[in-house]
């Protein structure tokens, strides 16, 4: 016998409660419990099921076929070289970053290729997507569209119509009628996903789902969303600016390191085949706190400029403000030279910005953060052609980074003439053609080399 029972949920995390609570004890926000009604005691089915036979992984053969290239390389790169026939991508990001934007160019360049696609919009109509298609360039070949809301509907069309490749934007407006709850919460969302996943693996079909972000830049709906799924990718910047970063958070056929950039014009995304270039363009070269540093994502380096800025506080606490790096890894610094370098920091106000409004966690930039904060306290200037990389512990040292050689290749390759880095990452490297290697193994062997 069915039971219909009441359970409440938090809109953040998923976190499930038989009573309403104030603060979510999973994600500690506020106000965020929802009252859901839940069917429990459904029979899962009569008789008895055929048991399944393990098969080998010896017997399992992968073919060239088993990745669809999407016609743009740098999407290839961060799905790890093509769509997964039979995957489930989740791709999120803020309202008008350019979510629906990127899969409507990449389903025009798989038509182009003659890969069957089916678009499912359950936020616009088709004469909508006809417009937003036309504006991105047009169609040369046939793709399916429909726009539907529910679930059942829509799995009967795959049926029948059997695409490659199924696009769902968004998730949060789907439904299915067997929960009682209305499209966008927390039990629809996660219950959509689940058959949307077995659609996938069934019918060996690559689908995109389209999902809302919350204002801590996390999908919304249950956290177990992105357990669900196979890849996850996130578009970063400001959607005011022309950069946007694509990054994979969670891949099961490929790294998680690994960045897409692109540029938004009014005809669409177009990639960006030198990142580094594009991140550099514009930069002061006659500027104190101003520094290039050089980091890995997945296999590729990337020269970004940090920016600092250091003034005498007006106030009794400082101000301490980081735009792109981590802000207790900003103050963690800020503490090394206090102590280690005796510079007085305490009574000045500091901020650190990345330039071209990218998120690096990387440890590998700390003494560039180092540099370009003594660079502005001391109103004095790093050389412009200095590429500078480096990882920086509590005692001052400063310590290896991993694939130091092509970061030294890419930085000769811009026009850079002197690197600083690690004293251990010297030995062994290969010194390009006009590049000086200044090795470091502290910090007041770094700060000696500001003019």
């Amino acid at each position: 016998m069915a039971k219909v029972k009441q359970v409440f949920f938090c809109q953040e995390c998923g976190y499930e409660s038989s009573k309403w609570l104030g603060q979510c004890p999973g994600c500690r926000n506020w106000n965020t419990f929802v009252e859901e009604k839940v069917v429990t005691g459904v029979s899962k089915g009569a008789g008895k099921r055929e048991p399944v036979k393990p098969t080998s992984i010896l017997d399992v053969s992968v073919t060239e076929d088993s990745r669809i290239s999407t016609g743009m390389n740098e999407l290839d790169r961060v799905l790890g070289g093509g769509i997964v026939r039979g995957s489930l991508t989740l791709v999120g990001g803020d309202p008008g970053i350019g979510k629906s934007t990127i899969l409507l160019q990449v389903s025009r360049n798989l038509t182009s290729q003659g890969v069957k696609i089916l678009y499912v919009s359950g936020e616009e109509s088709l004469q909508q997507i006809k417009i937003r298609a036309d504006r991105l360039g047009g169609f040369d070949k046939d793709m399916l569209l429909l726009s539907e809301t529910n679930l059942n509907s829509i799995v009967e069309s795959v049926e029948k119509v059997n695409p490659e490749v199924m696009i769902i934007d968004s998730i949060q407006t789907m439904y299915l009628d067997e929960v009682g709850s209305s499209a966008g919460s927390v039990s629809q969302v996660r219950e959509v996903t689940g058959q949307l996943m077995k659609v996938a693996k069934q019918m060996n079909i690559a689908i995109f789902i389209v999902g809302h972000v919350t204002k801590e830049g996390t999908v919304a709906g249950p956290r177990t969303l992105e357990h669900m799924v196979d890849t996850v990718l996130y578009f970063e910047g400001e959607k005011n600016a022309i950069y946007r970063i694509l990054r994979g958070v969670k891949n099961r056929f490929g790294s998680t390191n690994e960045i897409g950039v692109f540029e938004m014009k009014d005809s669409g995304l177009y990639e960006v085949d030198n990142p580094s270039e594009v991140m550099l363009s514009g930069r002061p070269l006659d500027a104190s706190g101003s520094v290039v540093v050089c980091s890995m994502e997945g296999t590729r380096p990337i020269l970004i400029e940090i920016q600092a800025l250091v003034s005498a506080s007006s106030f009794n606490l400082p101000r301490r403000t980081s735009v792109g790096v981590d802000y207790n890894r900003v103050n963690m610094l800020m503490a090394v030279l206090e102590k280690r370098a005796g510079l007085m920091l305490s009574g000045s106000d500091a901020y650190v910005n990345i330039a071209g409004g990218i998120k690096i966690n990387e440890p590998a930039i700390d003494l560039g953060i180092i540099m370009a904060l003594v660079s502005s306290f001391r109103n004095t200037l790093v050389d412009h052609n200095t590429i500078i990389f480096g990882e920086v512990g509590l005692s001052g040292e400063v310590r290896g980074v991993s694939m130091a050689a092509h970061r030294v290749k890419e930085a000769a390759k811009m026009g850079f003439t002197t690197c600083m880095l690690p004293k251990i990452n010297c030995e062994g490297i290969e010194i390009p053609k006009g590049m000086k290697l200044i090795g470091v193994s502290n910090v007041n062997d770094a700060l000696d080399y500001i003019s």
